[in-house]
């Protein structure tokens, strides 16, 4: 007997997968990466929390399908922020499900909690789940709070031993943590974190970058994340890196969509960006801008490129100026 799991990497999750593991079952955390979890250097934390709740791990890359299919356009909404997470959650499982066959597994698990999170966890909500993963068959269990719950086929199957599940309920986190204990665990995310689109400050980011262009790809997701994000009095979009980490990881993956202000080698500071569509006045500012983000002196005018283009700029002198046009 085989199950799949849906892994967050939180402490509900690994919880879930001992239970079932307990029972003689081989478990596959499954982490769906969507873009707004963990980062890929994560990847191995994850791992090896997985191999501690006695599952192995497979990261399954859904983020472009992500995008369109549920982030834009989820039937049920939005959460408080920009987190669609009933259309998230049957998502999810109908990859899950899809995948059964193929890693020759029969049914699903969670570590979702009832009434644990009040978009996605109530029952009728757990429902409206099940409809849009398409789980006809009655193949998605959920340990954590399976005795608050209708048996599914792996319970009525006699495929788990119902009476070794639990009924965990609310959003109290100290029976987990309690669990945890018992099993001598230290090594596990604090709960309750997670998804950055339950995040208002990124969240702001999403809708600020979709006022102003609805065709976000991977590699846009991939800049939200990463150094100080405005928006120019024209409209226009800048990004400017808050450190080497930054500057770095900006660098390491190119965005078309933008131009990458060219200093000269020997002024050291942050590395910045304008969008290719900016007009003169957005650009000339954010020429300016970027140099008083470096080491500049701010009393000379530097020969700086963008794309094609050469110019001479005098910085500002006091980044301060940026405050009024940072997305926050």
């Amino acid at each position: 007997m085989k199950a799949l799991a849906l892994f967050s990497g939180g402490l509900d999750s690994m919880l879930a997968m001992k239970i079932i593991s307990e029972q003689g079952i081989e478990v596959v955390a499954l982490y769906m990466d969507t873009g707004f979890g963990v980062e890929p250097e994560k990847f191995e934390t994850l791992r090896r929390r997985a191999a501690i709740a006695g599952a192995s791990l497979k990261v399954v890359d859904i983020k472009s399908k992500y995008l369109q299919d549920v982030l834009f356009s989820p039937k049920f909404g939005y959460g408080k922020q920009f987190n669609p997470c009933i259309d998230c959650h049957g998502y999810m499982f109908r990859v899950a499900l899809n995948m059964l066959n193929d890693e020759n597994a029969n049914f699903i698990i969670t570590g979702e909690v009832l009434g644990q999170r009040p978009m996605s966890q109530r029952k009728e909500a757990l429902n409206q789940v099940r409809k849009l993963a398409d789980d006809e068959e009655d193949l998605i269990l959920r340990p954590m709070c399976a005795k608050l719950l209708e048996p599914t086929k792996p319970e009525r199957e006699g495929w788990v031993d119902r009476s070794k599940l639990l009924d965990f309920s609310g959003r109290d986190r100290k029976p987990q943590l309690a669990l945890a204990k018992s099993l001598n665990w230290q090594d596990f995310a604090t709960p309750g974190g997670g998804c950055l689109l339950t995040i208002e400050s990124f969240a702001v980011k999403i809708k600020d970058y979709l006022n102003y262009d609805k065709d976000m790809n991977d590699t846009d997701v991939a800049w939200l994340k990463l150094g100080r994000h405005l928006r120019l009095k024209n409209g226009s979009k800048m990004i400017i890196g808050r450190d080497e980490a930054d500057n770095n990881a900006l660098l390491a993956t190119p965005n078309p969509k933008f131009h990458q202000i060219k200093l000269p080698d020997n002024i050291v500071g942050a590395i910045s960006f304008i969008d290719k569509t900016a007009d003169r006045a957005d650009l000339e500012f954010a020429l300016r801008l970027a140099l008083a983000y470096t080491r500049a002196d701010k009393n000379k005018s530097v020969n700086v490129s963008v794309g094609d283009e050469n110019f001479s700029v005098l910085p500002f002198e006091n980044k301060a100026i940026a405050q009024e046009f940072l997305i926050k």
